[in-house]
């Protein structure tokens, strides 16, 4: 089920699990932020289910969808971004910058680099950026 997080006069931000996703979602959206943890050198098993579920109806649909996205990187986090950057090429998205990737061991600025890069994402949306 969608939470509804925040609502300006302008944007209506929805967060939603991997696995609640349906393609719906994404085609009548007017920017992506993703989130995917890395596992095993890969996309976490749900994130590469929502492309498996969705990709042949995104495509050619989602074109130039503006989308941002950030890895939570145990170890590296190269693959994960190298494939989701190249899948969103596939998909012609605009990555609004190279994934963001959170390496080691969590620390709290993890989570100050994640808000900045969804204030970031959210204003530019908000103000036609994007």
């Amino acid at each position: 089920m969608a939470a509804i997080d925040d609502i300006t006069d302008d944007l209506i931000i929805f967060h939603k699990s991997s696995v609640d996703v349906v393609s719906e979602d994404v085609l009548t959206c007017d920017g992506l932020l993703l989130a995917t943890t890395e596992n095993i050198g890969y996309m976490a098993g749900l994130t590469k289910d929502l492309f498996d579920r969705c990709y042949n109806e995104w495509m050619g649909n989602t074109d130039g969808l503006p989308a941002a996205v950030y890895i939570r990187a145990g170890l590296d986090g190269t693959a994960t971004s190298r494939a989701i950057s190249q899948i969103a090429a596939g998909l012609s998205w605009r990555l609004i910058r190279p994934p963001l990737i959170l390496r080691g061991d969590y620390t709290q600025q993890f989570e100050e680099d994640v808000a900045e890069l969804g204030g970031a994402f959210s204003a530019g949306l908000e103000t036609g950026l994007f």
